[in-house]
């Protein structure tokens, strides 16, 4: 099962990710208690936009495994991405209590505060993001997401 899970992780970061999402499915049906497989599913298809299907993939993992930092951000971008900003913002605030470096939450964050009309609460978090990764900004571009 991890080799499967490894292998979609391999096509997830060559953007191949119908064949990730293949992969994490196959390593899902090998071992349906693996909550690690069941956020890289949620990942790749947030990213392939197959958003609705991504929440449940991810609310399985979190079923799996409670309050885990990288779930929730992995959520979050999928409710940032559905235009969820609140229930965005709610998973990245939670998900920075269990790790407060992630720049992917704390850049998502702020992309929701903006689009709510929270443009300064907005830029510290982005702010606070670059500072993290750099390159941030490109990251979620690739996502799909500006």
């Amino acid at each position: 099962m991890a080799t499967v899970r490894s292998r979609g992780s391999a096509y997830e970061n060559k953007g191949q990710y119908d064949r990730a999402i293949q992969d994490y499915d196959q390593a899902i049906r090998l071992d349906p208690k693996d909550a690690t497989a069941w956020n890289s599913l949620c990942w790749a298809r947030a990213i392939a936009g197959q958003l609705e299907q991504a929440l449940k993939d991810c609310n399985e993992s979190l079923r799996l495994r409670p309050n885990n930092a990288n779930t929730l951000d992995t959520r979050g971008l999928a409710y940032l991405k559905l235009g969820q900003f609140d229930n965005a913002i709610t998973d990245y605030d939670a998900a920075l209590k269990g790790d407060p470096k992630l720049a992917g939450s704390l850049h998502g964050r702020g992309i929701a505060k903006q689009k709510k009309g929270d443009s300064a609460g907005g830029d510290v978090n982005i702010a606070a993001a670059k500072a993290i990764d750099a390159k941030i900004i490109e990251t979620f571009a690739g996502y799909g997401v500006k």
